[in-house]
């Protein structure tokens, strides 16, 4: 197996969530590691990938709404620093994968399937050899243990259930 590494310059980890029920609201964790190991990132059926994610991080370009998330209501950041990504099996879906693992936010741990795109590969530059993919996953924030909400005077609620997850990398060959 060898390991490979994110380049963050060209990668991300966003969220989007309804806001009032008629809008999104998206965001970013800036702060970010991960653990990738493959045989051959052309078969990501080999792979093993964990991902971890600096709460405190979060940014939706609104610095109140990003204190609001890192407080009790939301995160808890100083509770629970971190949110967690292992993948617990990687299959073939056509020419795209679905990544299943183990999502851990607020110490509630639930499995979640990633589909993944393979984005292609590249020589960049330098010479060195990297490989895009783009993924994306739903959950229900409430089960997660994210239930704040306000109900709205025109009906519905202030924030939605659902995050939409999406993650693009670019990886290289670990030096």
């Amino acid at each position: 197996m060898a390991k490979w590494v994110i380049d963050q310059s060209h990668s991300s980890v966003g969220f989007e969530v309804k806001h009032m029920m008629v809008s999104k609201v998206k965001g970013q964790f800036d702060s970010y590691t991960a653990d990738v190991e493959a045989a051959d990132l052309t078969d990501l059926t080999t792979a093993s990938i964990s991902f971890e994610f600096d709460v405190a991080s979060v940014n939706t370009h609104s610095e109140d709404r990003d204190n609001h998330l890192k407080s009790a209501d939301f995160f808890d950041t100083e509770k629970f620093p971190t949110i967690t990504f292992k993948s617990t099996s990687i299959t073939k879906d056509g020419d795209d994968y679905k990544v299943t693992g183990d999502l851990t936010i607020k110490d509630v741990t639930k499995p979640v399937t990633f589909d993944v795109e393979f984005g292609g590969k590249g020589t960049n530059p330098w010479g060195v050899e990297v490989y895009g993919f783009e993924a994306e996953a739903k959950i229900n924030r409430e089960e997660f243990g994210l239930t704040w909400n306000a109900a709205l005077e025109t009906g519905g609620v202030l924030v939605g259930k659902d995050i939409k997850i999406k993650v693009e990398l670019e990886v290289n060959p670990a030096a």
